[in-house]
């Protein structure tokens, strides 16, 4: 065993802890600072912020994934691409995820034990929505090259969409327990 290596490989760790660190602390401000312009935002203008997605195509997608069934590859893949709307329908899907945390926020007003339970379960989904996002952009180059990231591509994709899905179908429910008269407005902006 060749012991020379130890100190570079150390000083390799604590290098990469360093930095990664440094980055947290960078992006730290920024997401505070996002986070509190949401907070500001009136119930409203959160809901004009929606953007659109194909939601009977994204329960398609997500209800394949939740649900397995024999013969379980039912969505061609190219075709899942197509419905989540390609690079620009994931960017919705994580923008409107934000939105939708800080309108499950907003419920918080009217039905304070329900609403925490359901933020927080929604939190759980958003971070699974902006984890498989991410695994699908950076498995993009590599799907073309490697036959395994091909297969591994559309599951993430599935993940991305049916946790946004989980979190739509949270919020809408929060809504219509909590506050029945702008449920049919939310309902109608998602």
């Amino acid at each position: 065993m060749d012991t020379g290596n130890i100190p570079a490989m150390t000083f390799l760790h604590a290098y990469i802890v360093w930095a990664g660190s440094c980055a947290l602390l960078c992006a730290l401000p920024f997401l505070l600072l996002r986070s509190c312009k949401q907070r500001r935002r009136s119930w409203h203008e959160l809901v004009a912020g929606l953007q659109p997605v194909d939601c009977a195509g994204m329960s398609k997608v997500a209800l394949d994934y939740l649900h397995p069934r024999p013969g379980q590859i039912e969505i061609d893949p190219d075709e899942m691409w197509e419905i989540v709307g390609g690079y620009e329908g994931l960017e919705r899907m994580r923008e409107n995820a934000e939105i939708m945390l800080a309108l499950a926020a907003c419920a918080q007003q009217w039905n304070f034990d329900e609403g925490v339970v359901v933020t927080e379960r929604m939190r759980g989904d958003a971070a699974a929505l902006r984890s498989a996002v991410l695994r699908v952009e950076l498995g993009i180059i590599p799907a073309r090259l490697l036959r395994r990231f091909r297969f591994t591509l559309p599951i993430h994709l599935q993940e991305a969409v049916s946790a946004y899905y989980l979190m739509r179908q949270r919020l809408l429910a929060l809504y219509e327990t909590s506050h029945a008269g702008r449920y049919s407005a939310l309902a109608a902006s998602l």
